[in-house]
């Protein structure tokens, strides 16, 4: 077994010297397998003291199981091989706080059937009866008792005392706070010597804490951790009324059946006699799994999250003892190998090293020759790297082999760079105009993309690290084609591709020269690339299928469906419009940054608060600010609600304070509460545009400058939006105003050339929404002021629009109406939410009910 399921060879075998292990069957067996068959001396176990100690270890927490739960002792056999199961999954200090199991597998993957959520020996369970076997009116489950886990099959091992039948099943929900032997014989016992262990709750019996009735159990540590974060970001502790239900919040935490839940019993505030011993051996409470007296939730949930069944945003884990912890982390962590070495000891990772040797031989990456005098070589390394599917669970594995670009030099080995990276504007336009226009939205990938690109340079690399003994004394590898790392690979694919697709008979758009366009009889096939992803969407069914075929002929392409997961942002599609968000991005970044159990803020930043440089003040780590901040505005890609806050943060990065830290941990707390917010584009029927801009008056402290924001919506839908300090002192909030609408006209333009290119021109002037009655006067008259004459350029752009009537200059007022307004200034829950509420942003309750 060990040789089949772990790939893991025993080399020395050492029993007892006893009958069964010596004797010519034995001999010959070992002797065929290679096995060294070493036995202890006659009466002398102390030579075998590993296996001596650790039959002691299961001995006592045998002894402990079957005393602790008050099962029978006919049950040992099954006591055992729990015990077996447990210590098997347990982290130790010997080993690094790893577990025997990630040990012996190292980077293998185990068996499917050796994961299932530990539950405790010994308690009460229900098995579901199948319909076939009862009638309506017959009870839908039958009490047993738990003694262990399967081993052949992924289930529980259950044994029914009335038929004394013992089978394994997954339809079963537990009681755990109920031992079963000790609740149905508690009548014999006086005093439970065990009483002292358990919180008792007053008034009530505490269980009743039925799970659902079919729980998700993953087959593999892998696949458990993608359901782990799915359900820490869904579920939080309902309000606890400690008077009718004092193990409430177990209900709803075994409800979703975690991996370690939190099992809280509360005793009743307002009781005032003690538990009688009379009460306490009615029903022998069994210690819950994780440790005790987690202290009640002092905040309410986001308004916003109502919806949510059971919001991350109440989750508290502080409580839990670091042994669990550990072994949460155990089932599901999936390390990387950061070396050739560990990676050649895993098959997993083998694989995918000649999987990716085997591509680049295919498509004759390089030739092997001897180095000229004269030549330097490029350095070579693996990268490994793990692809997930939008739900988190593992795609594949894979390893890459990368030139170590920078030892190349400018002019010898290399000339011009470019990477192929598409504006996630443009992707957003074409969301609304999909949504709108009912287009599906199809991902595909291109395997190896930068293997394509041709040299135009002679570049000499070192063989591969781990398959050098494919190669001569002296021989190295003499680059062909493009290789991930070389500094002119990403541009040398775009070339690849760009002609292939010019000869398909598509054009390269002017707005996004990553977008490229075909039209024919008034349709439309429009695919965009972002390096080695893309996306195919239009109204031409059949281009986009002779495309799809095309593509598949000239490079090796992977087709990835409809669009669900693209550049870390999850798309979901229903009849209600598309969804947009990055709700695992969030997880990650709550859990990287060490903020699971942080309690969640309303805004992401406090109403009013003006951050600048204080003289004195204690400098925070640098380096963690950047990263930080740096996650937060790639985040600021599906998030306009954190846009002016990240803004804000970002101009700190050079010396930041603690102030400043302060405020980029405000932002990741508000994040925990609204981790799956997003946009939604709703197909509102038009393709209209429309632009709100505002901006304040000397809002930095240090500058004196002020913020202007916009945001942009096509057919009703946000698709642009930016917070950004203006680069000049304004002399009034006109100015400010003024030099705010300009900058959002040039958004608009683009928007609306992108729109024509696309094929639906803007029929009517697009709508440019200001608070600023004095700004608005400006633009549309001739009129000269001491406060204005200075910004003529501005002037001019914007009264050139308004009489080409490309746009019109509305006015609205600043509360409730002006949109941007959230873009310039921090503000309170009520209006931050108003604003994002009309800009279809928050977390969607819609059902959906299909993906593009």
């Amino acid at each position: 077994m060990i040789q089949t399921q772990f790939q893991k060879n025993i080399q020395v075998l050492r029993p007892e010297n006893r009958g069964e292990f010596v004797n010519s069957d034995m001999k010959k067996k070992f002797q065929t397998k290679g096995i060294i068959h070493q036995t202890t001396c006659p009466h002398t176990p102390e030579q075998n003291g590993v296996s001596e100690r650790k039959n002691r270890i299961l001995l006592e927490i045998t002894r402990a199981l079957l005393i602790e739960s008050q099962v029978p002792k006919s049950f040992w056999p099954e006591a055992l091989v729990t015990a077996v199961y447990l210590i098997n999954r347990l982290p130790t200090k010997i080993l690094k706080s790893k577990t025997p199991l990630q040990t012996l597998t190292e980077y293998t993957k185990p068996p499917s059937v050796l994961t299932l959520e530990p539950r405790i020996f010994g308690c009460t369970v229900f098995v579901h009866i199948p319909k076939s076997y009862r009638s309506k009116i017959d009870p839908c489950a039958e009490k047993c008792v738990l003694v262990g886990y399967g081993i052949t099959q992924i289930g529980y091992r259950c044994y029914n005392p009335k038929t004394q039948h013992m089978f394994t099943t997954m339809n079963c929900d537990f009681l755990e706070t109920e031992s079963y032997y000790a609740s149905h014989h508690s009548g014999e016992r006086e005093c439970d010597p065990l009483s002292w262990l358990t919180d008792v709750p007053y008034g009530k019996e505490s269980g009743d804490t039925p799970q659902n009735e079919d729980p998700h159990v993953s087959a593999t540590p892998q696949e458990i951790a993608p359901n782990l974060i799915s359900e820490v970001s869904n579920t939080h502790s309902s309000p606890i009324n400690t008077t009718d239900n004092p193990s409430g919040q177990d209900e709803n935490m075994q409800e979703h059946g975690q991996e370690v839940q939190e099992n809280t019993t509360h005793v009743q505030e307002d009781s005032e006699q003690p538990p009688t011993q009379e009460g306490m051996s009615e029903k022998y409470v069994l210690p819950p799994r994780a440790n005790r007296g987690v202290p009640p939730k002092r905040y309410s949930p986001e308004k916003e999250t109502k919806n949510c069944r059971y919001p991350m945003a109440n989750i508290a884990k502080g409580n839990l003892s670091k042994e669990a912890k550990a072994f949460v982390s155990s089932l599901y962590s999936e390390e990387i190998p950061s070396n050739v070495e560990q990676a050649l000891k895993s098959r997993r990772w083998n694989d995918a090293m000649e999987e990716e040797m085997k591509a680049l031989t295919k498509n004759n990456t390089w030739e092997k020759r001897v180095l000229p005098p004269g030549k330097k070589t490029v350095g070579c390394r693996w990268v490994f790297t793990i692809k997930y599917k939008p739900d988190g669970t593992i795609e594949r594995y894979k390893a890459r082999l990368v030139a170590k670009g920078y030892t190349q030099t400018y002019g010898i080995d290399y000339s011009e760079t470019f990477s192929s990276v598409a504006k996630i504007n443009t992707i957003r336009v074409l969301c609304s105009v999909a949504a709108n226009k009912g287009w599906p939205l199809h991902q595909f990938d291109v395997k190896n993309a930068f293997l394509h690109g041709e040299l135009q340079e002679e570049v000499y690399m070192e063989a591969p690290h781990g398959f050098t003994d494919k190669f001569g004394e002296r021989e190295v590898c003499l680059l062909k084609k493009s290789l991930y790392g070389l500094k002119q690979s990403p541009r040398a694919w775009f070339g690849r591709f760009t002609l292939a697709m010019k000869n398909y008979g598509f054009k390269q758009s002017n707005s996004d020269h990553t977008l490229f366009l075909k039209q024919r009889d008034n349709l439309i096939t429009c695919l965009i690339i972002y390096v080695d992803d893309m996306i195919i969407t239009g109204n031409d069914k059949e281009e986009i299928t002779k495309l799809k075929k095309s593509l598949f002929t000239e490079f090796e392409m992977k087709d990835l469906g409809n669009l669900k997961y693209f550049l870390g942002i999850e798309v979901l599609r229903s009849k209600q419009g598309i969804f947009m968000n990055q709700k695992k991005y969030v997880l990650d970044l709550l859990v990287e940054t060490g903020m699971v159990d942080c309690k969640p803020a309303k805004t992401p930043m406090t109403m009013n608060q003006k951050l600048s440089y204080e003289e004195k003040t204690n400098l925070v780590d640098k380096g963690r600010y950047q990263r930080m901040v740096g996650k937060l505005i790639y985040l600021s890609h599906t998030r306009p609600d954190i846009a002016y806050a990240v803004g804000v943060v970002s101009r700190f990065m050079h010396q930041p304070q603690k102030s400043h830290m302060e405020a980029v941990l405000r932002i990741v707390r508000y994040l925990k509460g609204t981790a799956g917010h997003g946009i939604l584009f709703k197909p509102n029927g038009h393709l209209e545009t429309q632009l709100y801009t505002d901006a304040d008056w000397a809002g930095d402290k240090n500058s004196s400058r002020s913020t202007a924001g916009y945001f942009t919506l096509v057919g009703g839908n946000l698709v642009t939006w930016r917070s950004k300090k203006q680069k000049v002192v304004a002399l009034s909030s006109a100015e400010a105003e003024f030099r705010g609408i300009a900058r959002g006209i040039t958004e608009v333009l683009w928007v609306r050339k992108l729109l024509t290119e696309i094929g639906y021109p803007p029929q009517e002037p697009s709508k440019v929404i200001s608070d600023n009655k004095a700004a608005i006067q400006i633009s549309e008259n001739p009129v000269q002021h001491d406060r204005t004459k200075h910004i003529e350029v501005d002037r001019h752009c914007i009264k050139e629009k308004l009489e080409a009537k490309i746009i019109t200059l509305p006015f609205v007022p600043s509360e409730d109406q002006q949109l941007a307004d959230i873009l310039t200034k921090a503000v309170n829950e009520k209006s931050l939410y108003h604003c994002l509420g009309k800009l279809n942003f928050g977390n969607p309750t819609i059902q959906l009910e299909g993906e593009c």
